[in-house]
């Protein structure tokens, strides 16, 4: 298999070969590999795999010969940020911060829904400034870590088009209890609104309209 970036970093290697037993998944190679190169921890479980070159979910059963990569995050986004095109995983971003420290594991999707103010919605698309908004996104990450003593955040958010019942947006927060984890996560929705440069194209069967929401901050 594959390492990239901080990965290879981390692991001190870029490629190697894995032994599974048959009918293992992408979570068990991803145990393996942190089993193997412990300094590859939360780097590996918020990593996206990549099998024969195309992205997969981590519940993927491995067949052998194939072609595995592990991708870390893109660049602009921190270790706990994406922003990508693929439907989204919420158990891989509670993966990012889940730890035997957390009491309480907060997760917050934001999903299409299927009428708005009683007009049938199509689907939703979604547009971002990509290397801002991952700033951005990144910034509010920490922002809510640095409020809360002992939070850990990891966000993901969608865009391209989206079907109903699609969620557009994961936030997942660790905490020691559980008030810190509810109030941090609603600050993160909170402020992704008002400083992310992503925006929403409702799509209806009887038009369209871009979402005006609050000017960036």
């Amino acid at each position: 298999m594959k390492l990239f970036a901080s990965l290879a970093d981390a692991a001190c290697v870029r490629e190697l070969r894995l032994e599974l037993p048959a009918g293992s998944t992408g979570h068990a190679l991803k145990a393996e590999l942190a089993r193997l190169y412990p300094a590859l921890g939360r780097l590996a479980a918020g990593s996206v795999l990549a099998i024969n070159r195309a992205y997969s979910g981590d519940g993927t059963v491995l067949v052998e010969g194939d072609e595995v990569a592990l991708i870390p995050p893109v660049s602009g986004g921190g270790s706990r940020v994406w922003l990508t095109g693929e439907p989204l995983d919420a158990r891989r971003v509670e993966e990012a911060v889940a730890s035997e420290r957390a009491g309480a594991l907060v997760t917050f999707q934001g999903v299409v829904r299927g009428v708005t103010a009683g007009r049938q919605t199509r689907y939703l698309e979604y547009e971002a400034y990509s290397e801002m908004a991952l700033e951005r996104l990144e910034a509010v990450r920490r922002e809510a870590e640095e409020r809360w003593a002992g939070v850990e955040v990891a966000v993901a958010h969608r865009t391209g088009r989206l079907e109903v019942g699609e969620a557009s947006v994961v936030i997942s927060v660790a905490s020691p209890h559980r008030r810190a984890g509810l109030e941090a996560a609603a600050y993160v929705i909170d402020r992704i609104k008002e400083t992310a440069p992503i925006w929403k194209r409702e799509v209806w069967t009887d038009g369209s309209e871009w979402v005006m929401g609050q000017t960036p901050r």
